[in-house]
């Protein structure tokens, strides 16, 4: 019997709209970080003005956070879950190898692995649990 965001648990629903609502702060967090850095001249061109990344990335948010609250897909969760593992490798770089070159504290790298992790949980709970 495949089970569909109708027919799901409450508790399950419960597990989709706090996914949501966890990425969505995800979300803010990175688009204010970007903002702030924007301001601080920290954010490069040369991939296009920061704006548009910053619109991108609201975009980017309000798409994820319908598909875990609305649409409730865990295909939605499951992938989003996979994309944010790939965000390890630099974070953990930057957090815990020295860079010289690097204009945020490794603090600033800490933080966003405890972020992400969290994020990667709530993810983790709708996508797989039953």
């Amino acid at each position: 019997m495949t089970l569909t965001p109708s027919s799901w648990p409450p508790e399950r629903t419960r597990k989709f709209r706090q996914a949501a609502f966890i990425y969505l702060h995800l979300g803010i967090l990175y688009e204010a970080a970007a903002w702030v850095m924007w301001g601080q001249g920290m954010l490069p061109y040369r991939f296009g003005p920061p704006w548009l990344f910053l619109l991108l990335g609201a975009g980017i948010v309000a798409a994820v956070f319908w598909g875990l609250y609305a649409w409730q897909n865990v295909w939605v969760a499951r992938v989003v879950w996979g994309v944010q593992a790939f965000r390890f490798p630099p974070l953990i770089s930057r957090a815990f190898v020295e860079q010289a070159d690097s204009r945020m504290p490794p603090a600033f790298y800490v933080a966003a692995i405890i972020i992400v992790l969290i994020s990667m949980w709530s993810l983790a709970r709708a996508g797989w649990d039953l």
